[in-house]
């Protein structure tokens, strides 16, 4: 049974928020290698548990059903203690309020920002997102940028701009950010309690 010290103890784990294309899966590659930490997609997760693609579920269940797991999935990591995780979210996971907190609690957030030019760039040619599959994705995504900003922003303890960054570059300031938000000095003990 769980102590009451026990739950009041914060999640240590590292979140990866931005929107499609940042580079949130390769940072938490990276990151995974580096610290050894298990490493969850949420998309990914998701996928597994409705035996269907992402955009499967958007184009028979709708984006706002989709949304919906993203919180479940959310709440039920919150409820069973997850820690010690690098966590990489859905691009459009911070469009609900609700996710916006649970992020919060669930660890250090952080927003991998990207220039609408870079994120044309580097999804153009990938067919696994519903939300370009249209005949102005350019418009689309600076759009969806202008949105978004501001709640990844609310939803994030720190922003750091992937446009023209090496991964380690990215991966090293989140760790020297992580540690000092978490309040440990060494390498191996950021995620202790």
């Amino acid at each position: 049974m769980e102590t009451k010290a026990a739950r009041t103890q914060p999640l240590r784990n590292i979140v990866l928020v931005g929107f499609m294309g940042s580079g949130k899966s390769t940072i938490g590659k990276v990151f995974n290698k580096k610290l050894s930490y298990p490493m969850l997609d949420t998309d990914h997760v998701i996928e597994k548990q409705e035996g269907k693609s992402i955009t499967e579920i958007f184009s028979t269940e709708g984006e706002e059903h989709f949304r919906s797991l993203e919180s479940q999935l959310l709440t039920n990591m919150i409820k069973s203690s997850c820690n010690h995780h690098i966590i990489s979210t859905g691009g459009g996971i911070i469009l609900k309020e609700k996710n916006r907190l649970l992020l919060r609690q669930l660890g250090f957030v952080v927003w991998l920002a990207c220039s609408a030019e870079e994120t044309y760039q580097r999804t153009s040619r990938n067919n696994n997102r519903p939300l370009l599959q249209c005949d102005d994705p350019m418009k689309l995504i600076n759009n969806m940028l202008n949105q978004r900003s501001p709640l990844y922003e609310e939803a994030s303890h720190l922003k750091i701009n992937t446009s023209g960054l090496e991964f380690d570059e990215i991966s090293c300031g989140i760790l020297e950010s992580a540690r000092y938000h978490f309040g440990t000095h060494a390498e191996d003990e950021i995620f202790t309690d």
